[in-house]
């Protein structure tokens, strides 16, 4: 599999040295390099951009703001010289964070890392589309993880991070994402949000008392705002 990339940077030594590195690397093919994210913006229409490799401190628009743009397909990989906009990466969904100054190894790592997501995604397409993805890979304790989406009992938010509550598991496994990022790499046809905090399988759903759901030993409150969705969704309608 080849993955068009782009690489965005305001530094003239950085963006050389992506662009070398991208040119050692196999699977990735660059069709895009610019040096502001103003330019990069100006060529986006019709580009289609598997990964981006996306300085976070540019002027005018910076990698933060730019990010917001971009299609939810991109994978973004941010690379800065700031670790304290680690959190912030999160928070637009970024598959990983390279600091500066990065070695070819790091970059690589990271890159496997975007090419084991297409995979995957392209594995579940041939398959017949989202009601057959096998699961799901998230970022917890500076590890990759692959979750199967079978084993997944319910999620919660917490702000910045949200808890994957997994089937036999005693733990949950806890990552920095979004619900709102969480809810759009779900297959819709298994999941369902079912209050501002909480997005369960209904597969695993026990019974359903009032307004909670009862998944194992967890109790699960339905919001008002979800409450008439979820209840036709389960009578079938």
């Amino acid at each position: 599999m080849k993955l068009n990339c782009w690489i965005v940077d305001d530094e003239p030594l950085a963006l050389e040295l992506l662009d070398s590195y991208v040119k050692k690397t196999p699977f990735l093919d660059l069709t895009g390099k610019h040096s502001s994210a103003v330019q990069a913006m100006k060529n986006m229409p019709n580009e289609r951009i598997d990964v981006i490799f996306l300085d976070i401190q540019m002027p005018e628009v910076n990698g933060m703001e730019f990010a917001r743009f971009l299609d939810k397909n991109t994978r973004i990989i941010f690379t800065t010289a700031f670790s304290e906009y680690a959190l912030d990466g999160y928070k637009v969904n970024a598959l990983d964070y390279l600091l500066k100054p990065f070695s070819y190894s790091d970059f690589l790592s990271a890159s496997k890392k975007a090419l084991e997501w297409f995979e995957m995604k392209a594995a579940s397409e041939e398959s017949g589309g989202e009601q057959v993805a096998t699961g799901i890979f998230v970022r917890s304790d500076y590890k990759l993880v692959q979750i199967l989406f079978e084993d997944i009992l319910l999620i919660e938010g917490l702000k910045d991070y949200i808890k994957i509550f997994i089937d036999n598991e005693a733990k949950p496994i806890l990552t920095l994402m979004s619900m709102k990022s969480m809810e759009d790499e779900l297959p819709s046809a298994r999941f369902i949000r079912v209050h501002r905090s909480f997005i369960v399988n209904r597969d695993k759903i026990a019974r359903v008392e009032k307004n909670r759901i009862i998944i194992g030993k967890h109790e699960i409150p339905i919001g008002e705002t979800y409450k008439k969705i979820f209840m036709e969704t389960i009578n079938g309608k």
